[in-house]
């Protein structure tokens, strides 16, 4: 609730920023992973495509090369002006190559009668009259041999085999696919600018619509950070689901450090109250005195031990606050040991049996079981003595508490029980309230301080243990006190 306004701010600015930036890389990304994957997808199409034209035709004239033997006499015309039209139509150059390696035609008449010794040449003449095609993409071009083979009896096994007598060599550019790429890189970059500034939009759109309803918070929270009283403490930003359980959060979290804050001042104001009224009947005992001129000595005394008992009153109520705010504050600094519990409940009642017998109170402790656990006996023992000495100051005369000791493998287990004048059920919810009295005008006759419970409350809770109160008016009450045996961490 106390976060700056300026910090606030910055979150939001960097919020904003990043988103932004966000949208930015994934466009940026994506756009070229577009432009990549398209121009990567139609350069091999492209290539695929022409590659598959060039070799059908190729083929067509190579049967017609072999059938026309063309490899053993060069003269026909007809293939010649194919090999010629070929090369025309395809932009390429188609050479001729006998079983010696030699070019016997050459499209170009660059090389005719040449020996050509390549790679692919020397693959086609093994390769039992499979085509091999090749695309050099850095020279932006397609080669491919096409072999020319005749079907040759061999006298041994009686079958036909495939006999290469000859190579068709055609090389093709890809100027123009070359072309078409460099036409589509330029429209890819521009698709790539417009993503980027759409996303870079939607970005902007984005920031600012999510952002939104965190302005809307940071405002009112601003608006709590100024003073309860200015604001009902509500928010509902219902904008998405996760704004909306932010509220939620928020609302409840205000709701905690209000009651807290109410708490706070409710208890400051008890206290002040509580310290002041034994201070003010001092007061006023000693004006009486002072204002009386030859003061009987019964009068005197009487007076001044009414003073004493204002004073030990005060002196109670602050040995309470002091035993409070010190469980308060040293909730993790517990003295852990392994106390006899029986034992320990024998001393207490040990301690308190003169002031039940002055009361004409019976005490009765009953233990079920020895039973041994690890506790903070300062911070227990206190607990269980407020519990019973409540049991004698709310009781009627001739009246009893019996205290009960048991246990399992987990807990053990005190009950503290009275024949008192009881709690009304209304009360009963408010009873661990520190000054809380359910009668005042009598607690303050036996001298309660109304810390009692809230001391008591506080160190089981210290012990990770539980506490219970049944109680009917006019009949008695039971405290059920369960404490772990081995102290949980």
């Amino acid at each position: 609730m106390k976060m700056k306004k300026g910090k606030i701010r910055e979150f939001l600015k960097s919020l904003k920023f990043q988103l932004i930036l966000l949208c930015i890389f994934v466009g940026a990304v994506s756009g070229l992973v577009l432009r990549v994957g398209i121009l990567s997808s139609y350069e091999k199409r492209a290539v695929s495509m022409k590659s598959i034209d060039i070799l059908s035709q190729a083929k067509i004239l190579a049967n017609q090369i072999v059938d026309a033997g063309y490899v053993q006499d060069t003269s026909s015309e007809t293939i010649t002006a194919q090999l010629e039209q070929l090369s025309q139509i395809y932009d390429g150059r188609v050479m001729i190559i006998d079983a010696s390696f030699r070019i016997i035609r050459d499209t170009y008449d660059l090389d005719s009668d040449k020996i050509i010794i390549s790679e692919e040449v020397i693959k086609s003449f093994d390769g039992n009259g499979k085509e091999i095609s090749n695309y050099d993409s850095k020279n932006h071009y397609i080669e491919m041999t096409i072999p020319l083979v005749v079907t040759k009896e061999d006298t041994e096994t009686e079958t036909e085999q495939p006999w290469v007598i000859g190579i068709m060599l055609v090389s093709v550019s890809t100027d123009e696919i070359e072309t078409n790429l460099e036409y589509l890189r330029s429209r890819a970059l521009i698709l790539q600018i417009v993503v980027i500034l759409l996303l870079f939009a939607a970005g902007v759109w984005v920031s600012v619509r999510m952002t939104r309803p965190l302005k809307r918070m940071a405002k009112s929270l601003d608006e709590l950070r100024n003073g309860y009283g200015e604001t009902d403490g509500t928010l509902m930003i219902d904008d998405y689901t996760e704004t909306l359980e932010v509220s939620e959060k928020l609302n409840k979290l205000y709701a905690r450090m209000k009651m807290l804050d109410d708490s706070r001042q409710e208890f400051v104001s008890n206290v002040s109250h509580e310290l002041k009224t034994p201070l003010t009947s001092m007061k006023v005992l000693a004006d009486s005195l002072n204002g009386q001129d030859d003061v009987p000595v019964e009068l005197y005394r009487e007076f001044m031990q009414d003073i004493g008992n204002e004073i030990e009153r005060e002196t109670k109520i602050i040995n309470d606050l002091l035993s409070l705010v010190k469980m308060d504050k040293s909730a993790s600094d517990l003295n852990i040991t392994s106390v006899n519990i029986n034992e320990m409940l024998g001393q207490i009642l040990k301690r308190l049996r003169p002031i039940a017998e002055r009361a004409h109170i019976e005490l009765v402790l009953e233990s079920f079981r020895p039973v041994t656990a690890e506790i903070d006996e300062v911070k227990l023992t206190l607990a269980i003595t407020n519990l019973i000495e409540n049991g004698i100051k709310y009781n009627k005369r001739d009246g009893w508490v019996h205290i009960s000791l048991n246990a399992d493998h987990q807990y053990f287990y005190v009950k503290v029980e009275d024949s008192g004048i009881g709690i009304p059920k209304d009360a009963i919810e408010h009873i661990y309230e520190r000054f809380y009295r359910v009668d005042k005008s009598h607690s303050r006759e036996i001298g309660g301080t109304g810390l009692g419970l809230a001391i008591t409350r506080n160190a089981i809770l210290m012990h990770r243990g539980a506490i219970k109160v049944f109680s009917t008016e006019d009949e008695g009450t039971v405290f059920t006190v369960r404490i772990p045996l081995n102290y949980i961490a």
